[in-house]
């Protein structure tokens, strides 16, 4: 199966952040929120990768291009230009990376990826983190038979809680606590092959053709109760960063 990433935004709501990088670049510690998202999927077993690229994606190709000495010491002996790693490459992974244009919606990206692909593939965004259970996930697309399954997810509040006492003293804090109702399309889908008869190179995916895929009762939500949460803007990132570096990351892969 293959993991397709829809990398090619412009991250506009990260300022001057993605003024220089790509969004799905953006680190979380001392890896960009790319890699978290595709080492989760390769925690799972799935490791055929698809990244669709759009604004700044030579960045991500470079990065790439040279993961392996981005994540190695190495010698450069200049006299033979013969390069000595020091660390072995941890990672099988396979990944294909496709420029689908830079103003390009996200139905268009992915046609043009369609050769690329698998009868039944995953879909997820290059910008949100997760601890939801991707076989659990597959298995309930499959046993609902239908072309595409949409994770909804409870998004965290914008703004930490306080809980008081009937004396208005305070109780406790809880930052960004999960909302209880309203769910909202938190990327990490399933799709058949078959979604592709439904796109075209010009078209969005979420305002046109799931509405289409709902009238021919043809999407199904898969509800997933634990955490998800978007990079949305620099508070995100913050906050993203803060529980990387405690070690309460609930996406990190023991």
């Amino acid at each position: 199966m293959k993991v397709v990433i829809l990398a090619g935004g412009f991250g506009t709501r990260l300022g001057k952040i993605t003024e220089t990088i790509p969004k799905p670049m953006v680190r979380i510690g001392n890896k960009p929120i790319i890699w978290h998202i595709m080492n989760y999927y390769s925690s799972f077993g799935y490791n055929d990768f698809v990244i669709c690229l759009g604004y700044k994606g030579e960045i991500i190709k470079e990065y790439f291009i040279n993961y392996t000495y981005y994540n190695s010491d190495f010698t450069i002996d200049y006299s033979n230009d013969e390069i000595k790693l020091y660390q072995p490459n941890n990672i099988d992974w396979k990944v294909t990376l496709v420029d689908t244009g830079l103003n390009t919606l996200k139905g268009g990206r992915l046609k043009r990826v369609e050769k690329y692909l698998d009868d039944i593939n995953f879909l997820t965004y290059g910008d949100g983190l997760s601890n939801i259970d991707i076989t659990a996930l597959l298995n309930f697309h499959k046993e609902n038979n239908k072309i595409i399954t949409i994770s909804g997810v409870n998004p965290p509040s914008r703004f930490g809680e306080i809980s008081i006492d009937e004396n208005n003293l305070v109780g406790k804090f809880t930052e960004k606590p999960q909302v209880s109702t309203g769910l909202i399309n938190g990327g990490f889908m399933v799709f058949n092959k078959e979604l592709l008869n439904y796109l075209d190179l010009e078209c969005d995916l979420e305002t046109e053709v799931f509405n289409k895929l709902v009238d021919d009762k043809n999407i199904v939500i898969y509800k997933h109760q634990g955490y998800w949460e978007c990079m949305d803007n620099e508070r995100d990132l913050i906050h993203l960063e803060k529980i990387w570096n405690l070690g309460k990351a609930p996406w990190a892969v023991k």
